[in-house]
């Protein structure tokens, strides 16, 4: 998935979806907690191989992500493309009304705006990206 895209989350905890994203994501959802306080948003098939790699850890491994599972929620987008954010995992990744949503790999993420503008600056300013791309030889 690529892209990214500014929208806001209304009164009810309801997110738009852009259509491009909703098309690569499917009809169901799997939205869980994400690295750096976003939130990471499946689809069934990207989930299902999340899970397939989980089922080669030992429980000890597994139990460390309880708080994924816990807080990961189905959503089903509305007719307008809109799914509801349950309020803990907007609590979790800093979420109240501006957020940008991007396509990151196989999965999109949700992120608060002015974290993801300053991890955006961070990774131009620093080199970072240039660097992590010159290692992959792109």
């Amino acid at each position: 998935m690529t892209g990214q895209y500014a929208h806001s989350i209304d009164a009810k905890g309801r997110l738009f979806i852009p259509a491009a994203l909703r098309r690569e994501l499917g009809q169901t959802f799997h939205v869980t907690m994400g690295q750096d306080h976003c939130l990471s948003v499946y689809s069934d098939e990207s989930w299902a191989a999340f899970m397939d790699k989980l089922k080669a850890l030992s429980y000890n491994e597994v139990k460390k992500l309880r708080a994924l599972f816990a807080y990961a929620a189905d959503c089903e987008p509305d007719a307008q493309g809109r799914i509801l954010l349950p309020a803990k995992l907007r609590e979790y990744a800093g979420l109240t009304r501006d957020v940008v949503v991007i396509g990151s790999f196989d999965r999109a993420e949700i992120w608060d705006a002015g974290r993801w503008a300053a991890l955006e600056s961070e990774a131009f300013d620093s080199g970072e990206l240039e660097s992590a791309m010159a290692e992959m030889g792109l």
